[in-house]
């Protein structure tokens, strides 16, 4: 076998359960971040270039199944097995509000505005709650087919999409009627739905398909055949020009948008990876795993200063440059290979 350069990612401990939801804040004053939600009911943040631990909310009692950030990534909402979402101040980690449901909250999602929560779940209900008024009741939105696995805005808030765990499709609901406008279909159920940063597209996984919708006129743009299941898939946001997908295999595999060729493919989780996401600037993207880890992945050079071109699933040279950047801005931080020296720093800064 021909020697190639290996991809070394930044791994991130701390979980102890899988983990099977991630999402990173758009770009804010102070850099962006990443949220994790895991089988643990345990969700961290962290910081998204370096994947630095900053904190962990605490008050699930069950698995948390999603997470997310609101645009300014003050808040935090988590949706989880206890039959709760949860709201959460994301520079204290206070709980702010905690949404009942009649069953498991599988999937959240803050309005692009920020003024108000999706959530859905096993219970077949899409929800939508005030975030001025969170004592208020939710907004039903008419009963969705099945069980609810992914909910995401787009057209600017006025359409909501959903995907259910039980049968295969992507349901786009009109927020004012609280109708079912249009439906993506799929053979397989979605486990993973996008809506591309610049709104272009709806990028959704079933079985080993990935598929690429225009996500204002819903037409099929492109379809590939994936070589495993795959579970979640993510576009790069700044280009459009490439894609991450990650499942059964182990492996975070990286395409060619526009011929469906492989151009990477990153080994090293040790179970099946469950979600995959590429960060606000398409720099780099993280996968989470059943392995209880979260891998930060380069995408290529930082830096375009000629020192090294670097191949298409990054190198060694890359992570060493992110590190030094990041002893710069972080005194005394370090990348270890477990992290829990690094959180035993971070617990004496506290204490401190």
């Amino acid at each position: 076998m021909e020697k190639k350069k290996v991809a070394v990612p930044l791994v991130c401990h701390g979980h102890s359960r899988p983990v099977v939801d991630l999402f990173y804040s758009p770009v804010t004053p102070d850099g962006f971040f990443l949220i994790s939600a895991s089988k643990d009911s345990s969700p961290m943040l962290r910081n998204g270039e370096t994947g630095d631990w900053i904190g962990t909310f605490e008050g699930h009692k069950g698995a948390v199944w999603s997470c997310c950030l609101d645009t300014s990534a003050l808040r935090a909402a988590t949706a989880s097995a206890d039959f709760s979402t949860k709201v959460w101040d994301a520079l204290t980690g206070d709980e702010l509000h905690s949404f009942e449901h009649k069953h498991i909250a599988r999937a959240c999602a803050f309005s692009e505005d920020t003024h108000l929560l999706l959530t859905g779940g096993v219970e077949k209900i899409l929800r939508i709650y005030d975030m001025n008024r969170p004592d208020a009741p939710p907004r039903e939105v008419d009963k969705s087919p099945g069980s609810v696995r992914t909910v995401a805005w787009l057209h600017s808030d006025q359409t909501i999409l959903s995907s259910c765990t039980d049968m295969g499709g992507v349901r786009l609901w009109d927020v004012r009627s609280g109708k079912i406008v249009q439906t993506l279909e799929t053979k397989s159920s979605v486990t993973s739905a996008e809506v591309s940063q610049d709104g272009r597209y709806i990028t959704t996984a079933d079985g080993s398909t990935v598929k690429f919708w225009d996500a204002n006129y819903y037409g099929l743009v492109k379809s590939y055949d994936m070589p495993c299941t795959i579970e979640s898939v993510s576009l790069e946001p700044k280009y459009g020009n490439k894609f991450v997908a990650g499942g059964e295999d182990m492996w975070v595999h990286v395409f060619d948008f526009h011929t469906g060729n492989e151009i990477a493919c990153n080994k090293g989780h040790h179970g099946p990876v469950h979600c995959v996401r590429f960060s606000p600037g398409g720099e780099s993207y993280a996968s989470g795993s059943e392995d209880g880890t979260i891998r930060i992945w380069q995408t290529g050079p930082l830096t375009l200063d000629g020192s090294e071109t670097v191949s298409a699933n990054g190198s060694v040279d890359k992570v060493k440059v992110t590190a030094d950047e990041v002893s710069h801005k972080i005194e005394g931080f370090q990348i270890a290979d477990e992290g829990k020296s690094k959180e035993k720093d971070e617990a004496v800064e506290e204490s401190s």
